[in-house]
């Protein structure tokens, strides 16, 4: 191979590095605001959606392990939720402390409330698997054990879901701990990224994954993709995707809004999103021969979408590190794309068009961050922090993901939840 052709492909590389993360913030932008206009501009001052004639029952699931620390808040705010008509099936999954003996104390003077137990930690899959079968309404709402519930979000899950051919809904977690700069900068990640790309699935008909910390399904659409699967290690990614490929819709509910604790250590952090970079992986392998046989062509945008950001993982790293190469005087080969540490008009042109897009999506979300505008001095950093973080963790995740056993039982520990 000459060295023009070594040229052309180098440049090819770092003409996709430059590219992909252009590309992918406009056409999240435009999605999103596509998404506003259409479903979310009438709601901007309503605590309440429009009335409904019948407001139906809803089963709200809560697996725990190890959550003596936070179930007194949590099942407290649940007992205050403004419906009419709902349950709170507790799963108490082989928890090695008091969580137990708190949720049943906490259930005798909650009439609405049943407490369910596991012997040993079988995995939060299972546990959801359990509150599923036992509960006694159609439309499930899962939340994790450390999560406050909005007072009206269950109002908002019956409006989203009130489309017969809508499977589930993932709704709009919200960070609560704010006490370091890891906290403060992951509120300008959910403040400037997350809700954006969720906006804009939903307006291009799929959802990647639905929030773990809160999703609602309807039981139909679990039965029809045959529940969680107990082995997989992001039972979010996985039933997300199911549930799409047997023909069923998932939407974004912007309004469905819980509180929730993130990591605010970077062990903890890189420790979760290591693991959400090996579900990602572990959905795409799972998935690569539906998608090959084209048996749910809807979802083949969203799947070439996730296997180009890790491939452009791959590339980004390997030409930063040619960069700094580069910029310490040591020889590289002339074809081969390296991309300064010292911003060039590439990376400046990135952190415009980042910075567009953060400033977007915090005006979206001030209905629900008073002072979300604030957070961008927090989202300038996101790029180098969060960027290299989940670049990172993509690239040692794909591997994990195809050596991981395709048997056997993901059991779960309790995460980083900051510190309070």
């Amino acid at each position: 191979m000459n060295e023009a052709v070594l040229y052309d492909i180098g440049q090819g590389i770092a003409d996709f590095c430059f590219g992909y993360p252009f590309v992918m913030a406009w056409y999240w932008m435009i999605g999103a605001l596509l998404f506003w206009l259409g479903s979310e501009r009438h709601f901007n001052r309503m605590t309440n959606p429009p009335e409904m004639e019948h407001w139906p029952p809803i089963s709200i699931i809560v697996p725990c392990h190890n959550e003596a620390d936070t179930a007194e808040e949590t099942f407290a705010v649940l007992a205050e939720i403004d419906y009419p008509d709902y349950e709170i099936i507790a799963v108490n999954d082989g928890s090695r402390d008091d969580t137990g003996a708190i949720l049943e104390r906490i259930a005798s003077g909650v009439p609405a409330m049943r407490v369910v137990h596991l012997a040993v930690n079988q995995g939060k899959a299972t546990a959801m698997n359990t509150g599923a079968l036992l509960a006694k309404h159609e439309i499930l709402v899962l939340i994790d054990g450390d999560a406050l519930l909005d007072p009206y979000a269950l109002r908002w899950v019956a409006w989203g879901l009130r489309l017969p051919h809508l499977g589930g809904l993932t709704g709009n977690p919200r960070i609560r701990n704010r006490s370091t700069l890891l906290g403060r900068l992951q509120v300008g990640e959910f403040s400037s990224i997350i809700g954006l790309i969720k906006r804009a699935q939903a307006t291009y008909a799929r959802i990647f994954s639905v929030s773990g910390v809160i999703c609602a399904f309807r039981k139909r659409a679990l039965q029809d993709a045959s529940w969680w699967s107990p082995r997989t290690l992001t039972d979010d990614v996985d039933i997300t995707w199911r549930v799409q490929r047997v023909g069923w819709r998932i939407t974004y509910a912007p309004n469905v809004v819980v509180w929730i604790l993130m990591p605010e250590t970077f062990r903890g952090l890189w420790r979760q999103r290591l693991r959400w970079a090996e579900g990602g992986g572990q959905m795409l392998v799972d998935n690569a021969g539906p998608m090959l046989r084209v048996t749910a062509p809807s979802l083949l945008p969203v799947y070439f979408n996730a296997a180009l950001a890790i491939v452009w993982s791959y590339l980004m790293l390997a030409t930063m590190a040619l960069g700094v190469l580069w910029d310490v005087g040591l020889p590289i080969p002339g074809w081969l794309p390296g991309f300064s540490v010292i911003p060039k008009w590439y990376g400046l042109t990135l952190c415009a068009t980042y910075m567009l897009q953060a400033t977007l999506s915090a005006l979206l979300e001030r209905r629900f961050e008073r002072n979300s505008l604030t957070s961008l001095f927090w989202v300038i950093w996101y790029p180098l922090a969060f960027w290299a973080l989940s670049a990172t963790t993509a690239v040692l995740a794909l591997p994990r993901a195809f050596l991981r056993p395709r048997k056997g039982r993901t059991t779960w520990v309790s995460p980083d939840r900051g510190l309070r």
